[in-house]
């Protein structure tokens, strides 16, 4: 039998492989969407609209935490409580056959289980008080516990955090979860991209999150190596065209 230390050891893509049903595939996928209460909604909103127009992804399992809700209502102007049809709607902006809206009471929820097959699980934005809550194994509402469930599994948990500056007690929180297999994805925007709107650094990074989720996207925010700054401008003005 492998020891922990010896499981540790593996890559982390070698486990992603081995254990989520059909992450890094060409088949396709079904990712559960965590939205708790820390700033950043506008992250969550995009990433949905790219997962949905995704056609490598046929299900998306979406949990609001109360406090996400609130969130959301109040740096985007949408009213996402509840559970129909309404909230994906409100999100994407049109109807969607692929969204599933999960109360964050519903402890019976698909994603409660781990014979639930979730190629993977974003928490995005991860509120600190999410994020302490997964790292010591508390289940207080079903974003919790889908996590939980994706940890035992060993199937791939991204967590976005967004606070800043971070206590050691949030350091020592995300430290914990990296190792035990969550991916820990700061809400960073970068800038060699040359961004010139608030669009440009939220699109970046939300295709950086594509990225770790296997989810194929459009290539123009791809490093291509060191170039003039006047050369990167151009190209990036092209891409826009």
């Amino acid at each position: 039998m492998a020891s922990l230390t010896s499981f540790r050891g593996d890559s982390y893509s070698s486990r992603l492989l081995a254990t989520a049903p059909n992450a890094l595939t060409n088949t396709m996928k079904t990712i559960t969407v965590g939205i708790t209460g820390a700033s950043g909604s506008l992250y969550a909103q995009r990433l949905l609209v790219h997962l949905n127009a995704s056609p490598e992804v046929s299900r998306i399992d979406l949990v609001i935490t109360q406090a996400g809700v609130r969130v959301v209502s109040e740096e985007l102007g949408l009213n996402v409580a509840g559970t129909d049809a309404r909230v994906a709607r409100a999100f994407l902006g049109e109807e969607s056959d692929k969204v599933l809206v999960h109360s964050p009471s519903d402890i019976g929820a698909t994603v409660a289980s781990g014979s639930y097959l979730s190629d993977a699980m974003i928490i995005v934005p991860c509120s600190m008080g999410s994020l302490a809550a997964i790292a010591h194994g508390i289940t207080r509402d079903l974003v919790h516990r889908a996590a939980d469930v994706m940890l035992k599994e060993g199937r791939p948990l991204l967590l976005v955090p967004r606070e800043t500056p971070f206590n050691v007690i949030h350091l020592e929180n995300m430290l914990k979860l990296a190792q035990i297999g969550a991916k820990i994805i700061p809400a960073m925007p970068s800038f060699y991209h040359l961004p010139q709107t608030i669009d440009d650094l939220v699109e970046h990074f939300v295709h950086r999150l594509l990225d770790h989720l296997g989810v194929s996207h459009k290539q123009e925010t791809r490093w291509t190596g060191s170039k003039p700054a006047r050369q990167r401008a151009e190209a990036a003005t092209r891409g826009k065209e």
